[in-house]
C-alpha cells in the first residue's frame, strides 16, 4: 500500500507513473454510459410490459376479438418482462449508487492529495511519519477506485446477460403482431394509471374495522413496507395480471401488513375480506412460481426463504422460526458387566489353541479323490516337515598326507667344471611329524 501511494503522488507531480490508469477519469465516463444504457433497457422494458398489460385488460373484455392469442402465454411473458424491470431497478439502483461513492472518493483522493502537496512541498527530506500515513490513505483511496471498477463491469455483464430475456420477448410476440392486435387498445403507462386514480380515495367512513393510512396523516408515508411489491392486491388473484398500485387511494393496514389497490373498487371488494383474496394470491403463486420472487411471498412459503432475508427477519414482517438446543444422554453399560477371562481376539492365537487341542502330531491327515468329486473341490493335506539334525562328538581330530619335497644340489656350479647335481629328499617320516 505504501508504495502504491508513492507511485500516485508521483504521477500526480508528474515524475513517473505513466503505466498507472486514470480510474477516476475512466470512471466518470462509463458510469454515465452504463446508467443510459440502463434506463434505454428499462424505458423499452416498461413499454413492452404496458404493452402487455393493455392487451391482458382487453382480451378479458372482448375475448372473441383476441382468439388468436394465448391468454395463459401473454400473462407469463407479462410475468417474465416485470421479473426483467426489477432486476434492471436493482441494477439502475446500484448503478446510481456506484456513481455518488465514485463522486465521494474523488473528492477524499483530491483533497488527500493536496495535503501530501503541501506536506512535501520542495522540501529535501521529510520525516516518515508525516508522509507514511498520507501515502497510505491514498492506497485506500484508490483501492477504493479499483472496486468501484469491479463492481460497474459486474453490473454491465449482469445486464448484458439478462438481455436475452428481453429478446425472446420479441420471439414470442413479433413486433408486427403486437401492432396488429393493438389497434384500438389504449396503452396506458403506470404513471398515467396512477394520474387516473389519483382524486378517487376510499372514505374512511365506510369501514369500522378496517385501518387505512394516507399521506398527509401518516408519517413516513413513503417508507412503508408495501406487500406484493407494490402491485394491486386485487387484481392478481381475481384478474390473474398485476396491475402497479396508487398509494394516494390509501393504503390498507391488515394484521400488520400494507396493501395498495389500482382502482377505489378494487381496494373496496378486497376489505370486505382481506384473508380470502391473500389466500387468492398464494394459490395464484403456486400456479405461477415466479411470482413468489416478483411479489416478495417467501413469508407465505417459508421453505423458499433466502438466507440473506432469514438473517433480517427482526426489521421485516417475516419471523424466522423458534429454535433451541436439546440433548440426551444414555447409559453407557445398561447391564452389569460380564467379563470372559478366556476370550482371545488374536486369529493366530486361536489357530495356536485348535493346533494343540487336535494333537496333529499324533494324527495322520488322509485325502483321496474319486471320481464323483473330481474337479469338483480343492483338497490339501497339512504335514510337519521333517528336522535337519545333527551330533557332535567330544573331540576333533584330523591327519594330512605327507607331501615329499626334493631339493637339487649344486646348481650354481662349484670349483670343479663339471656340474654334480644331487636330489635331497627333506620330508620327514610320518612318525616325527
Amino acid at each position: 500500500m505504501l508504495v502504491t501511494g508513492i507511485r500516485l503522488y508521483n504521477k500526480q507531480c508528474q515524475r513517473g507513473g505513466s503505466c498507472i490508469d486514470d480510474l477516476p477519469e475512466i470512471l466518470s465516463e462509463a458510469i454515465p454510459s452504463a446508467t443510459r444504457t440502463l434506463d434505454e433497457r428499462l424505458n423499452s422494458c416498461q413499454l413492452l410490459a404496458h404493452r402487455y398489460t393493455a392487451l391482458l385488460e382487453a382480451m378479458q373484455e372482448d375475448p372473441q376479438r383476441f382468439s388468436q392469442l394465448r391468454f395463459l402465454k401473454l400473462k407469463e411473458a407479462l410475468f417474465n418482462v416485470r421479473q426483467y424491470e426489477a432486476f434492471l431497478c436493482i441494477l439502475q439502483s446500484n448503478a446510481i449508487t456506484s456513481a455518488q461513492e465514485v463522486e465521494s472518493l474523488d473528492a477524499q483522493f483530491e483533497a488527500a492529495m493536496m495535503l501530501l502537496k503541501n506536506t512535501v512541498q520542495d522540501k529535501t527530506s521529510v520525516e516518515s511519519r508525516e508522509v507514511f500515513p498520507l501515502f497510505m490513505e491514498l492506497s485506500k483511496l484508490w483501492t477504493g477506485f479499483q472496486d468501484e471498477m469491479l463492481l460497474l463491469s459486474f453490473l454491465t455483464n449482469m445486464a448484458d446477460n439478462l438481455q436475452q430475456f428481453l429478446e425472446i420477448q420479441s420471439q414470442l410476440f413479433p413486433e408486427e403482431m403486437l401492432t396488429s392486435l393493438l389497434e384500438g387498445v389504449t396503452v396506458k403507462s403506470d404513471e398515467e394509471r396512477k394520474k387516473e386514480t389519483v382524486e378517487t380515495r376510499v372514505n374512511v367512513s365506510d369501514f369500522t374495522n378496517q385501518e387505512w393510512l394516507f399521506p398527509e396523516t401518516t408519517d413516513n408515508f413513503d417508507q412503508l413496507l408495501i406487500q406484493y411489491r407494490g402491485f394491486c392486491a386485487h387484481s392478481i388473484g381475481v384478474k390473474g395480471i398485476i396491475l402497479p398500485g396508487n398509494p394516494a387511494i390509501g393504503i390498507l393496514k391488515h394484521k400488520e401488513k400494507y396493501y395498495v389497490f389500482s382502482s377505489k373498487e378494487d381496494a373496496y371488494i378486497f376489505a370486505e375480506d382481506p384473508d380470502k383474496f391473500i389466500q387468492l394470491n398464494i394459490e395464484k403463486a403456486k400456479k405461477y412460481a415466479e411470482l413468489i420472487q416478483l411479489l416478495e411471498l417467501h413469508h407465505q412459503f417459508e421453505y423458499l426463504v433466502p438466507h440473506a432475508q432469514v438473517r433480517k427477519a427482526s426489521t421485516g414482517s417475516m419471523k424466522p422460526p423458534q429454535k433451541r438446543e436439546s440433548g440426551t444422554q444414555t447409559d453407557t453399560h445398561i447391564l452389569p458387566p460380564t467379563i470372559v477371562r478366556s476370550y482371545e481376539w488374536n486369529e493366530w492365537e486361536l489357530r495356536r489353541k485348535a493346533i494343540k487341542l487336535a494333537n496333529l502330531r499324533r494324527m495322520l491327515t488322509h485325502s483321496m479323490q474319486t471320481d464323483l468329486s473330481h474337479m469338483r473341490r480343492e483338497n490339501c493335506t497339512q504335514v510337519y516337515l521333517p528336522k535337519e539334525a545333527g551330533t557332535q562328538t567330544k573331540r576333533d581330530n584330523s591327519s594330512n598326507v605327507p607331501k615329499p619335497q626334493v631339493f637339487l644340489r649344486g646348481l650354481r656350479g662349484g670349483s670343479s667344471p663339471t656340474t654334480h647335481m644331487v636330489a635331497v629328499d627333506l620330508t620327514r617320516p610320518l612318525d616325527e611329524t
